[in-house]
């Protein structure tokens, strides 16, 4: 699978500090986030110069690809590092990641295909099982924002356990309903099991691949949403078809189990801490170490004065062990080690406390950063639309003069399925290639925005899929239009927009991937919530065609938006720099 196998790296590139520096440290001060020098264009890779070596660090070269593929982040030597984990090692943790993001996917979007049975047999009412439906995506955002400061404390993996572990209780519940209670409170913790694949599974993916990889693992990632969110409802339906709606909860519960035995035995924390690598023994900062040694060659000394040590923040709350070799010497971790289900962080104090909820209140600042508020925006108004033609298929398609059945209803999904997988492709294959190719012309540098051109196919088709969809359905036309074409175009949407929203957010600003994702869940999945329980009043009063041709003007005005993020996302970045470095010093304790 192109994008989600190791490099072959190379460590050969040589170049001078002033030439990466601006783009790899921070506080340099042309540093910007979401500009990086992906691409070496003019420099020969195959010289096999490593700069000058020093008694505090060995070697200090540039990895790269055989293309020339600059490493974002640059990996250290360690073979603990995810980043220099074997290809099937990571091919095997990234299909578990996978499968956890398709599994939670449709268990989130099964409940659909048993309304009718429910209906039938208790009378429980559609508007309720709408309210369940909302109360989903208020759970998944909130237990989102809840579990966010876990990853960063306790390792990756607890969150993945919590999660599946919710989902079990919400299975068992949601199979045992009987009232209107039982099928909303259900959906409560089917929401939290959601939570881990709305931010954590892209923290992962990022910690095993290179920037250059994440587009194409995105683009799996989306498409496993996508199977999950459309397929789920089908199987649902078969499996309501073939016995009772019950077995739709039953289902989930033992699935939950053998995933839950899965994680904990063969799931890898791909939590890595880098500041070891990155500060000198005296905690001052290694990338000014480096300045000295490397751009400042006639300093014979390797450390800071002091007031150089004190030109940028502040210095670390606790002291960290140094590994001077870039973890060349470090031992590999066992077996037991790796899959241990909690790996406290390096600056973890006592229980971390008062860690949690100091980062738990710091990554509100999410919502200060304009490509986090946009890329939360693009990926909610998705989900608006999944639950209005999910409305429009529960209400009216088991009806006259549809008559479908529940598995008629499910298959109404399947060319949303191929059309999300059609949008993933193009968001990742062709944005991938696109993005190379303008980096070429800029001498090798890589720009955030490069990715949103890809959005501009959105301004036309979903409107359109929107429009065909609700037209088709209030005027009877053929299946062969009303969903083959409309809910294909639909989910194209859904999966390009997804595709291009998270590659854009991960791009401009690195170092925060999970915040950033966190602020994309909260957003839309409150913009799903809300759409959720506006969604049957809306429709009652104007109708199928009125309803969905705001929607396509919704669409339209989204996309428009994204010409002003094309002409001053650079500014924005650049104006939000000193809010994302205070971010990142407060979350990783670099400052009091």
């Amino acid at each position: 699978m192109p994008g989600v196998t190791s490099p072959k790296v190379s460590h050969t590139a040589s170049l001078s500090y002033e030439d990466t520096d601006k783009y790899t440290n921070i506080y340099h001060p042309d540093y910007i986030p979401g500009t990086i020098n992906i691409l070496l264009d003019k420099i020969d890779v195959s010289q096999n110069q490593d700069i000058e070596a020093t008694p505090s660090q060995p070697k200090q070269t540039l990895k790269t690809t055989e293309n020339g593929i600059v490493l974002h982040p640059q990996p250290t030597e360690s073979p603990n590092d995810p980043l220099n984990w074997s290809k099937w090692k990571k091919l095997y943790q990234f299909c578990l990641l996978t499968f956890i993001t398709g599994f939670t996917a449709a268990t989130a979007n099964d409940a659909g295909a048993i309304q009718d049975s429910m209906n039938e047999i208790y009378d429980i009412s559609y508007d309720a099982m709408n309210t369940g439906a909302g109360v989903l995506f208020a759970t998944i955002a909130l237990t989102t924002v809840i579990l966010g400061p876990t990853s960063f404390l306790y390792g990756r993996k607890i969150t993945y356990i919590i999660c599946i572990a919710m989902g079990l209780i919400g299975a068992g519940w949601f199979a045992s309903s009987k009232t209107t209670s039982d099928t909303i409170w259900s959906q409560l913790f089917v929401g939290a099991s959601e939570a881990c694949a709305e931010a954590t599974v892209q923290l992962s993916i990022a910690d095993m691949y290179f920037s250059h990889q994440l587009s194409w693992a995105l683009t799996v990632y989306i498409i496993a949403t996508s199977v999950g969110t459309y397929l789920g409802p089908l199987i649902a339906g078969f499996i309501v078809e073939g016995t009772t709606f019950r077995w739709v909860g039953w289902v989930a519960l033992i699935i939950s189990c053998i995933l839950l035995v899965v994680i904990i035995f063969t799931q890898y924390e791909t939590y890595f801490d880098r500041r070891k690598y990155m500060y000198s023994i005296n905690g001052e900062k290694q990338d000014q170490i480096d300045a000295v040694v490397v751009g400042e060659k006639e300093k014979k000394d390797d450390t800071l004065t002091s007031s150089q040590s004190n030109s940028s923040s502040g210095q670390l709350d606790h002291p960290v062990n140094i590994v001077q070799d870039y973890g060349a010497s470090e031992k590999k971790k066992t077996f037991w080690q790796n899959i241990a289900p909690i790996t406290p962080s390096a600056n973890l104090v006592g229980l971390g406390i008062k860690q949690y909820f100091e980062r738990l209140f710091s990554m509100l600042r999410v919502f200060w950063f304009p490509p986090v508020v946009y890329s939360g925006i693009l990926w909610g108004l998705q989900d608006a639309f999944l639950t209005f033609y999910l409305t429009t298929e529960d209400d009216q398609y088991y009806d006259p003069p549809f008559n479908y059945s529940n598995t008629g209803v499910a298959l109404m999904n399947v060319p949303c399925a191929i059309g999300a997988f059609i949008g993933c492709l193009y968001a990742g294959i062709f944005s991938d290639q696109f993005v190379l190719w303008l980096a070429k012309r800029r001498g090798g540098i890589q720009e955030a925005e490069d990715y949103l051109w890809f959005l501009f196919a959105l301004i036309v088709l979903c409107p359109v899929g929107l429009i065909i969809f609700a037209v088709g359905t209030d005027n009877l036309w053929s299946w062969k239009i009303t969903y083959t074409l409309g809910l294909g175009l639909l989910g194209f949407s859904f999966g390009c927009a997804g595709d291009i929203a998270m590659a854009y957010l991960m791009a401009s600003y690195p170092e925060m991937v999970l915040e950033g994702m966190i602020g994309v869940a909260f957003i839309n999945n409150m913009i799903g919530c809300i759409f959720t329980f506006t969604c049957s009043p809306w429709l009652d009063a104007m109708g199928n065609t009125n309803t969905y041709i705001i929607l396509a003007c919704l669409q339209f005005a989204a996309v428009l938006f994204n010409i002003p993020f094309l002409l001053y996302g650079k500014r924005i970045r650049s104006w939000t720099k000193k809010y994302y470095i205070s971010y990142v010093e407060t979350r990783d304790g670099l400052k009091n």
